[in-house]
């Protein structure tokens, strides 16, 4: 599987209090497939007919107040990147984590409120 080009839009999210119904949803519109994710709970990829892997995830919220869609930009460094975002006016609303398997992600609110993602991925052994 290609790596898409740093500081490019390269995974996108769904939270949905209602995951089997989005994922329905979205399976019928655009032929899309689901697998749960074997490094995180409640969360499950998105693939797309003749793709190379997983674009993007179903995230299982606990109720409609967390769903959302938003978009995520791979990064070189995600601490960097945070606080590039911060000395532009934008604020962190998700600080840095890292996941089972090394990714690392956070979540930036820009000028005008929109939020977002960053991440790096896990590293390569």
């Amino acid at each position: 599987m290609s790596t898409p080009p740093f500081n490019t839009v390269a995974w996108f999210q769904v939270g949905s209090d209602k995951p089997d119904e989005v994922k329905k949803f979205y399976g019928d519109l655009f032929g899309w497939t689901f697998d749960a994710d074997p490094n995180a709970d409640a969360y499950d990829l998105v693939s797309y007919p003749a793709g190379e892997g997983p674009s993007g995830g179903i995230a299982h919220t606990p109720d409609a107040t967390g769903n959302h869609a938003t978009f995520f930009v791979l990064v070189q460094d995600v601490a960097a990147t945070v606080a590039a975002a911060e000395r532009l006016g934008g604020k962190v609303s998700v600080p840095p984590v890292t996941g089972k398997d090394g990714l690392i992600f956070a979540h930036i609110q820009d000028t005008s409120g929109n939020d977002f993602g960053i991440f790096s991925p896990a590293p390569q052994p």
